[in-house]
């Protein structure tokens, strides 16, 4: 446990930011649901769109520090790989 004040307020710190990442992280997660859904579905134009918002949310998530850069591009791309198959 955080004895000294210092500690003890990066403590408090690190239990705000968790939980606002974590809401963060959520809501991902919740667009990225919504464009599996679409594909599932195989609704091609809600497909696409449900992938340009979670592409946006994925992509606000790394500029919050969220989600890592790299992480986000390989979903971002994973996903719109299936929309582009559900044309072809």
């Amino acid at each position: 446990m955080a004895n000294t004040a210092s500690a003890k307020k990066m403590a408090r710190k690190i239990a705000r930011r968790t939980a606002v990442n974590k809401t963060r992280r959520s809501r991902v997660r919740t667009f990225v649901k919504k464009a599996e859904t679409a594909i599932a579905a195989g609704d091609q134009n809600k497909a696409k769109a449900a992938l340009v918002a979670a592409e946006s949310e994925i992509m606000r998530a790394v500029g919050k520090g969220v989600v890592h850069k790299n992480t986000a591009s390989r979903k971002v791309s994973r996903l719109s790989a299936r929309v582009k198959a559900m044309g072809a």
